[in-house]
């Protein structure tokens, strides 16, 4: 688990949503509202409202005019599914296998404390051998 997590406020533009991910090379943000978990944003979510008007650019850096008629909440997945910091390695990865998440936000209550990954698991058994 990643305890020191990034996250992007509710308020905040899907164009600081971007960058956030693409400056700290990570896929997956929760979204929160103070310290409460209200939603997850992925790098992949933001690709497929901008597909449409990037398609056949050859930039790496696309302005998307979409971004400024969405909201982050319009866009995130809303209640996403979560788990506890006293969850199994197992539990983790059973639910990310079986609903083919790529990443689960760690709480405690409401209260977002981390966050684990595929990439995170990988490393786990990596270490294991």
């Amino acid at each position: 688990m990643t305890a020191n997590v990034l996250t992007v406020n509710h308020t905040n533009s899907l164009h600081d949503a971007e960058n956030i991910l693409k400056n700290n090379n990570i896929r997956h943000i929760p979204v929160v509202s103070g310290e409460k978990l209200i939603g997850m944003l992925s790098l992949t979510d933001l690709l497929r409202i901008s597909f449409v008007e990037s398609y056949g650019n050859a930039e790496a850096s696309v302005d998307t005019a979409v971004y400024d008629m969405l909201t982050i909440e319009q866009v995130m997945v809303s209640n996403p599914q979560s788990v506890s910091q006293d969850a199994t390695i197992r539990e983790v990865a059973e639910i990310l296998a079986s609903k083919e998440y790529h990443a689960l936000p760690v709480v405690d209550g409401d209260k977002l404390v981390g966050i684990v990954t595929t990439t995170d698991l990988i490393k786990y058994l990596l270490e294991q051998y």
